[in-house]
């Protein structure tokens, strides 16, 4: 009997051994993977769809804001209802004041770093009596307006876009558009008008959280003359930086809500991709919200800052 035929693994039939087919399959699978096109060949088809979301994104923006008109005069119940939701908060939120409870805690501790830092570094150069112009000058034209919007950002923001994904993907949108409900306006219009109209109580208690947090710091705690802070602070105490504050924060309101809605309103996925929406909401709505203190400041203020150093 020859060598081939004492071999187990030599099959006469065919004419090869038992393992050589196992390295002919994976041969012949690797020659059939297909191979992953380059960065390169795939950079068009990225960019047409990146441009085709911000279009989409554009159109349900002016959609939204342009109903602003017609969900007041349709639906005023529900704007009604959406401002003591947000303002207050429902349930076990409502206890400690809902969003008014988290932007006034946020800006009292910013107002107190504003007294802990100006006192300190003023007192290093001998001019510590000037920690009231920095709180007049800081909290106004950034610290309050920018905090204020990124709490909004964080609670009603958030809030908004989980409410909204949660009708998306159970349906209730498609069944508000079936029962002839126009879903941009009663959604979305209805959210816009109330984010910025809560905004207005919310931002003056941020403002007078964080003079109470700076004053109270300088005062009490470094034992600054009262006298000496009010003198400072009411001396560089503009009228018109606390107009254009507030226009700031009302601009970062609607900002937000609109970033905000639109991501709540196209959720995909389930609760997987409405938990994403939210966070790619709130990353998109802080850039908003720096973007549009950033313009503010400089279209106001300019190079120089309108601002003379007096008294």
């Amino acid at each position: 009997m020859s060598d081939a035929a004492s071999d187990p693994t030599w099959f006469p039939v065919r004419g090869y051994r038992a393992g050589d087919q196992g390295d002919r399959d994976t041969s012949e699978a690797a020659s059939e993977t297909p191979t992953e096109p380059s960065w390169f060949a795939t950079l068009g088809p990225r960019l047409v769809a990146y441009i085709r979301q911000l279009g989409e994104q554009t159109a349900f923006y002016g959609q939204s804001l342009a109903a602003t008109g017609d969900a007041i005069r349709r639906y005023p119940g529900e704007v009604l209802r959406l401002i003591a939701d947000m303002g207050m908060g429902t349930g076990a939120l409502a206890v400690i004041g809902g969003t008014v409870g988290i932007i006034g805690f946020l800006t009292l501790t910013t107002g107190a770093l504003v007294a802990v830092q100006g006192y300190d570094t003023l007192s290093n150069i001998g001019v510590e009596a000037l920690t009231g112009f920095l709180s007049a000058f800081f909290n106004v034209r950034m610290i309050a307006p920018c905090t204020a919007g990124v709490a909004l950002a964080a609670t009603i923001g958030a809030g908004t876009t989980a409410q909204l994904g949660a009708m998306r993907i159970n349906e209730e949108i498609d069944a508000l558009e079936v029962m002839g409900i126009r879903s941009i306006t009663y959604l979305a219009s209805t959210r816009i008008i109330a984010g910025v109209l809560v905004v207005i109580p919310l931002y003056a208690v941020a403002v007078l959280m964080s003079f109470f947090a700076a004053k109270f710091g300088t005062i009490y705690i470094y034992g600054q003359s009262r006298g000496v802070y009010e003198h400072y602070f009411s001396t560089f105490l503009r009228p018109t930086d606390l107009f254009w504050s507030f226009l700031a924060a009302l601009t970062m309101a609607a900002g937000v809500m609109v970033v905000h809605t639109y991501y709540g309103f196209t959720a995909t996925g389930g609760p997987a991709g409405v938990g994403e929406a939210v966070g790619r909401s709130v990353r998109s709505s802080m850039i908003v919200t720096a973007f549009v203190c950033l313009l503010i400041s400089l279209s106001i203020y300019g190079q120089s800052g309108n601002f003379n150093l007096s008294g």
